[in-house]
Parts: C-alpha cells; sequence; structure tokens
C-alpha cells in the first residue's frame, strides 16, 4: 500500500504545482496572427509557431499581472523578437524583445513601453532597461515574465534568479498580450499564462542616474506637418496658430517624452513645439545644453538659432539616436520674458526632449 499512496501524494503535489497554469497551443483558434507569413511545425522537438515579420496576437484574453512563459529559438540574424503585454489597444502596450544580434552587449535585449503608438527605445536606454546576456543559438531559450502591478522581471534559461528586473512605465491595465517582432523570422514554443504566479523575487530594479537642474516640465504644443518650418518668414503665423494642450513632465530617465501628448506621427503632422517661458533679470548670455530625438529646430523670442538631427544613424552607422544633453547653445536673453520653442519632430524609437541651464542664475523658468 505504500507505493500507491507515494504515486498519489507525487500526483497532488504536481498537479498543484501546474494549476492556474495554461498552456495555449498555437493555432489560428487561439492566437490572432498578422505577419508576413507564419508556420505550425515541429521544430527542434517542440511544436511551434514560425512568425516572420509580425505578431500573434492571443485571441479573447487579457492579462494584467501573473506569469508568462515560452520558448524562442533565437538566431544570430539581425531582429527584435519578443513579448507585447497589457496592450489596452494596438498602440498601448509594455513590451520586452531581444537583439540576438547583440548577443553578450549591454543592449542584447529591450523593456519599453509602446505609448500612443511608439516604442521609445531611444528615450528608454542603459542598464535600467536591458543587461547583457550571451545567447545560445544551437537550443531552445526559455523565457519566464513575471509582472505584478507596476513591476517586472524576466528569468531566462529556468534561472532561479532574475536575469533582469524594471520598473514598468504605463499604469497598470490589463491587455493583451502578442509575440513576435521585425526583421529576421523566429521560432516559439510551449507559451503558457498562470495568472495566479505573480510572486517577485528580490526586486532590485537598476535607477536612471537623475540629472542635476534638468527641466522637470515641458508645455507641449498640437501637432503640425515638419516642413512648415522650412519656411522662416511663416514662422510667426505657425506659431501663433498653435494650441497647448498638454504638459509632459520629466521621466527618472530625466527627458519628457512627448509620446504621452502626441500620437504616431500621420496626416495630422510628425512635429510638436516644446515650450519654455524663461525670464531673465537682465539682458544676459546663457547657455542651455539639451537633447531630442529625432530632430529639431530651436527658436528663441521668434527667431530659429539652431537646426540639428538626433535620428537613428544621422551621425554614422552605429548611432542609436539615444536621447541625453548631447547638445548646446547660447541664449541671447532679453531682461524680462523670453519665449524658447524646441520644435521636435519624430521619425521613430521615441518622441522626447530634454535640457537644462548650465547656469540658471538670474534666470526663472516656467
Amino acid at each position: 500500500m505504500k507505493q500507491p499512496l507515494a504515486i498519489l501524494l507525487f500526483t497532488l503535489y504536481f498537479l498543484s504545482g501546474i494549476s492556474g497554469q495554461e498552456i495555449i497551443p498555437f493555432d489560428t483558434a487561439h492566437w490572432e496572427i498578422n505577419a508576413r507569413g507564419y508556420i505550425l511545425e515541429n521544430y527542434h522537438g517542440k511544436d511551434a509557431i514560425y512568425l516572420q515579420q509580425g505578431y500573434a496576437n492571443l485571441r479573447d484574453r487579457e492579462f494584467l499581472n501573473g506569469t508568462i512563459e515560452f520558448d524562442i529559438y533565437l538566431t544570430e540574424r539581425r531582429s527584435f523578437p519578443g513579448i507585447r503585454f497589457r496592450a489596452v489597444d494596438v498602440a498601448n502596450m509594455e513590451s520586452f524583445y531581444f537583439r540576438p544580434h547583440l548577443s553578450g552587449q549591454p543592449d542584447a535585449n529591450q523593456a519599453t513601453p509602446v505609448i500612443n503608438g511608439i516604442s521609445g527605445w531611444q528615450l528608454y536606454f542603459g542598464p535600467a532597461y536591458s543587461f547583457p546576456y550571451e545567447y545560445r543559438f544551437d537550443a531552445w531559450t526559455h523565457v519566464r515574465l513575471v509582472v505584478r502591478d507596476d513591476r517586472a522581471q524576466l528569468f531566462l534559461d529556468h534561472s532561479e534568479k532574475p536575469n533582469f528586473s524594471w520598473v514598468l512605465k504605463r499604469p497598470p491595465q490589463s491587455g493583451r498580450i502578442a509575440i513576435g517582432g521585425g526583421l529576421a523570422p523566429m521560432h516559439y514554443a510551449n507559451f503558457r499564462i498562470d495568472p495566479q504566479r505573480s510572486e517577485l523575487v528580490d526586486f532590485q530594479a537598476t535607477r536612471p542616474e537623475p540629472i542635476e537642474g534638468v527641466i522637470r516640465e515641458w508645455t507641449i504644443s498640437d501637432k503640425f506637418d515638419e516642413k512648415m518650418l522650412e519656411e522662416t518668414k511663416g514662422l510667426p503665423q505657425l506659431i501663433a496658430a498653435r494650441t497647448w494642450p498638454h504638459t509632459v513632465r520629466i521621466e527618472e530617465n530625466s527627458a519628457a517624452n512627448i509620446s504621452w501628448a502626441a500620437s504616431r506621427p500621420g496626416s495630422d503632422g510628425n512635429t510638436v513645439f516644446a515650450k519654455l517661458t524663461l525670464t531673465s533679470e537682465r539682458d544676459q548670455l546663457k547657455l542651455f545644453e539639451f537633447g531630442y530625438s529625432d530632430r529639431v529646430v530651436v527658436i528663441l523670442n521668434g527667431q530659429p538659432i539652431y537646426r540639428g538631427d538626433n535620428g537613428y544613424t544621422t551621425r554614422d552607422y552605429r548611432y542609436l539616436g539615444t536621447i541625453g544633453l548631447f547638445d548646446s547653445v547660447y541664449l541671447d536673453l532679453k531682461k524680462g520674458e523670453n519665449t524658447l520653442l524646441f520644435a521636435v519632430s519624430e521619425n521613430f524609437g521615441g518622441w522626447g526632449i530634454t535640457g537644462r541651464m548650465a547656469d540658471d542664475a538670474g534666470v526663472k523658468i516656467k
């Protein structure tokens, strides 16, 4: 009698361990496929989906907190496969993806929100949003994502300790799940969800170093077409026609994400003004340090004084276009109120602005 009892106890223990966990097969009954192509096949011993240039969206299921697990067969080809979760619509979600072609590098992967259709990886970069990892290209990689409220952790290859912990940017809200990515196709297998498992392990997220004196709040205009900046004689009319419906505060990366105020560039334009009001005690020349993504025209009191391009690969073929205090301009301030405008245009990778006075003595900033 001891042997049957032992088998029963083991069975109960095993079932209790997987209760709440749901394995979801890759088929069109469970997934909506929006990709250039896909194949359902057995690959290296696992029933898998082969996705090319696009996403598989889980049908009829939303996710807030819990654990998501899947296997992915990475290749060394340049690609960005991963997972999107808490997608409240097609333009707003959290995401994590791999850069297998950068295996072992500090940016071998990326955590970023997608806000109003813009994935902001040029704003959210560095050790707070990615980690180095040596990927395997001859075996399946197991991925476990644990999400709880405004925090998330990633475990690779059945690690007991998290490889990466980060703070989510969007307010916690239930949404859909999708797997996939761009460029080279990838295989995915063994997708499962357990909404009951949301325990985090020794949560310690890396925080970006704050920038002293950085402008904390920007007023953002409505959108307009970047081409309207080309005719400088028309600047007064362009500025006068704007409305100023939004205020955007900087995040912990010390940049203001304009995507919170403006949606993906489209027929209504790809450019906004980010405005500051500088009240100077006297006529004086002041150095202003700033960063932007992707392009900018700086206008002081109605006159353009700087034009720049910080987009992807614009400065050399490896340049990412990440945001930081990489540029500066001297401001010829007049006594009293001065209006400083940054016409910021977006292409892709993040729409942002940041800046500070190198010395703000005698100047009040609003």
